[in-house]
C-alpha cells in the first residue's frame, strides 16, 4: 500500500495537471478572437488603471499574442498536464519510476524558484519554493528507504 504522503503528492500533481489542462483548453478558446480587446475589457471591468504595472503586463502580453502563439502555449499546457497526470498515476500506483520522475522534475524547478525568490522576495514565491523542496526531500527519502526493496523485486 502506498504511503499516505506519496498519495498526497500524487493528488497534488493531479490537481496541478487538471489546473494547467483547464488553462490550456481556455487558451484554445481564445484562438481567432481579439485577445487585446478582451484584456482591455477585463481591465475596465475590474476598474484597474491600465497604466499601472500589473494591468500593463496583461495588456502588453495580450497584444503580443497571435493564434500561433496561443496554439503553442495551449499545446505546451496540455503536454505539461499530461506529464503531471502520468506522474500522479505512477505515484498513486507506487511505481518507483514515478518517484524518480517526481524528484528529478521537482528538483529542476528549485534553481528557477530560487532565482525568482532572489529577484523579488514574496511570501508566495517563498511558499512555493518551500513546498517544492519539501516534496523533493520527502520523495528522495522514500526512494532511499525503499532502495533495498526495489533490488529484490
Amino acid at each position: 500500500m502506498a504511503s499516505r504522503g506519496v498519495r498526497i503528492v500524487a493528488a497534488v500533481e493531479a490537481a496541478k495537471g487538471a489546473l494547467v489542462l483547464v488553462a490550456g483548453l481556455g487558451l484554445f478558446e481564445l484562438l481567432h478572437r481579439d485577445v487585446q480587446a478582451l484584456a482591455e475589457r477585463i481591465v475596465e471591468h475590474f476598474h484597474l488603471n491600465p497604466a499601472s504595472r500589473t494591468p500593463r503586463i496583461l495588456l502588453d502580453a495580450a497584444g503580443a499574442l497571435t493564434d500561433e502563439r496561443l496554439a503553442v502555449l495551449a499545446m505546451g499546457a496540455i503536454a505539461y498536464s499530461t506529464a503531471r497526470f502520468i506522474e500522479a498515476y505512477g505515484l498513486w500506483r507506487e511505481r518507483r519510476w514515478a518517484e524518480w520522475f517526481a524528484v528529478v522534475a521537482g528538483g529542476l524547478y528549485i534553481p528557477i524558484e530560487l532565482y525568482e525568490l532572489v529577484r523579488r522576495l514574496t511570501w508566495i514565491r517563498f511558499g512555493l519554493l518551500a513546498i517544492n523542496v519539501a516534496i523533493v526531500v520527502y520523495l528522495a527519502r522514500v526512494l532511499w528507504r525503499t532502495r533495498g526493496q526495489a533490488a529484490h523485486e
